[in-house]
């Protein structure tokens, strides 16, 4: 089934007591998905990070990223998904094979995540190292968890919304909505608001329906006086190279590359987020080590 490009929409209350922003990101989970081989269960938990990790990307600014990373103690494992302002997305869950016992018939992240843990928040601004926050797992059901994470970390309170389903074709359909107050919004405003989320139709109905993210943003704004400031494409990419590969290899240090030199006579590394694979030849470990040493402080 061809879905809609993915895309991420802005709009802001037209008396600026709010902004909305509603992502749709089916594709680009579908092919993290397949290029992990998930199961249901992780599929739905990387669905809903991914859409979550965008959302967030949406709120830094252009050259920026951000890092989700939820480690709870279920048989999921670690998540971790990435999203850049530029609109480039990347996930992938530590067991993607995982399974864990249904809650009503049906499957449930927070099993599959674990109730005890973390999500850990980084952010790359262009500092020599990342902000970094951290907040204790609440729900694991990972849209709430991002909601506690702005509350307590970053005093922003936000509603966010997040729906992932699996289909039998092995697609994922993925989406996101985040509300948030401005700073001196009325009370008028925030009533609205909740009127306007209590009427929308589940994010799932609207995927179903083949929605993009205007649809969806437009139809949370459709009783509320609001403008769209915003819209642009969204796309699974990994920034993965050779380079960074080779950069990878030679934090092994000297006595690593030389057991690979003996043992294997090469090297292969594999790309976490997207399973790309990297070989290395025993002429291009030679000039790794050579580089090692010679970096050395001589004794």
């Amino acid at each position: 089934m061809m879905r809609k490009t993915d895309s991420l929409t802005r709009i802001l209350a037209d008396d600026g007591g709010f902004f909305a922003l509603a992502c749709v990101v089916s594709a680009s989970v579908s092919e993290a998905c397949r290029r992990h081989d998930c199961g249901p269960l992780a599929a739905i938990a990387l669905g809903r990070a991914i859409s979550g990790a965008a959302l967030l990307a949406a709120l830094l600014k252009d050259g920026q990223h951000v890092q989700l990373k939820f480690e709870g103690n279920g048989p999921l494992g670690k998540i971790i998904a990435e999203a850049g302002y530029d609109g480039w997305l990347r996930g992938y869950v530590a067991n993607p094979q995982a399974e864990a016992p249904l809650v009503d018939g049906r499957l449930s992240v927070a099993m599959g995540l674990g109730r005890a843990g973390f999500l850990t928040v980084k952010k790359f601004i262009g500092l020599p190292q990342a902000y970094q926050g951290i907040a204790q797992l609440r729900t694991s059901e990972i849209g709430e968890d991002i909601a506690w994470y702005l509350l307590e970390s970053e005093q922003k309170p936000s509603y966010i919304a997040l729906s992932a389903l699996a289909l039998p074709d092995r697609q994922v359909l993925a989406s996101g909505l985040l509300v948030q107050p401005l700073p001196g919004a009325a009370e008028s405003t925030l009533a609205a608001i909740e009127k306007a989320l209590a009427a929308m139709p589940p994010l799932s109905d609207l995927l179903k329906n083949d929605a993009d993210s205007q649809t969806i943003a437009a139809r949370l704004g459709a009783n509320i006086a609001h403008h769209q400031t915003a819209a642009w494409p969204l796309c699974y990419e990994c920034g993965c190279s050779p380079e960074k590969m080779r950069a990878a290899l030679l934090t092994l240090g000297a006595t690593q590359i030389r057991e690979l030199l003996v043992e294997e006579r090469g090297a292969e590394a594999r790309c976490e987020f997207c399973r790309q694979c990297y070989q290395f030849s025993e002429e291009e470990l030679r000039t790794l080590l050579a580089a090692i040493e010679a970096s050395a402080p001589s004794r």
